[in-house]
């Protein structure tokens, strides 16, 4: 059974968009599956290290991956009763697991947290819209100068990001084959965009011309 510690203050500073949930921590191991696609979403989750990839599986076998998440995100807080993807690690995380029931409770008692869920809840509506307009308008290079800028945003790097998915995740993601994400990766590097240290490393060389890039 689920254990919930309740503070006084479960909210902490933190971008507006962010908050902090009290509960049990679990840890996993590299490609482990946190909760299944349709399974009952009577909790919620926040990642406090490693990072994540939600996706759903289409009808003929393929996967499309609807979000990457990080350190610091709460995911799994759905509308209806049941999840509408699977939450599985790119690596070893770490999360706080709190019941639904409790969460809304906080929200119900404290404005603040109503609040900041709401942000939150804007902000992935957000990140989706941005996600249906890459997918339906940008070429095969701006969609991929969209993710590592994207990368860079969100885990605050400056130049060297540290790339916990791989280039299949990427593709699925951005609905390209992973050959075409590579070609993109090899052409990035050609044109002195990026440089690739490692597989799971990308140096941004340009970062302005990759955001002209998706301007």
């Amino acid at each position: 059974m689920l254990s919930v510690i309740q503070t006084a203050a479960p909210i902490v500073t933190r971008p507006p968009a962010t908050i902090a949930l009290d509960g049990l921590r679990q840890s996993y191991g590299p490609g482990e599956t946190i909760f299944d696609e349709g399974q009952r979403a009577d909790r919620v989750y926040q990642l406090t290290s490693g990072s994540l990839r939600t996706c759903r599986i289409l009808r003929d076998g393929r996967r499309q991956i609807e979000a990457f998440h990080f350190a610091g995100d709460v995911f799994g807080l759905e509308g209806g009763e049941t999840h509408r993807v699977a939450a599985q690690t790119l690596g070893p995380a770490q999360v706080r697991v709190m019941p639904r029931s409790a969460l809304e409770a906080l929200a119900h008692e404290h404005a603040d947290v109503a609040r900041r869920l709401l942000a939150l809840t804007t902000d992935n509506l957000r990140r989706c819209q941005d996600h249906v307009l890459m997918l339906g308008r940008r070429t095969a290079c701006e969609r991929v100068a969209a993710l590592l800028l994207d990368l860079a945003e969100r885990t605050g790097a400056d130049a060297l990001l540290d790339v916990p998915m791989t280039r299949q995740d990427m593709a699925d993601y951005l609905g390209l084959t992973i050959e075409t994400v590579s070609r993109t990766f090899t052409q990035f590097q050609h044109d002195g965009l990026i440089a690739l240290p490692t597989t799971r490393k990308v140096l941004l060389r340009d970062r302005a011309a990759l955001e002209a890039m998706v301007d």
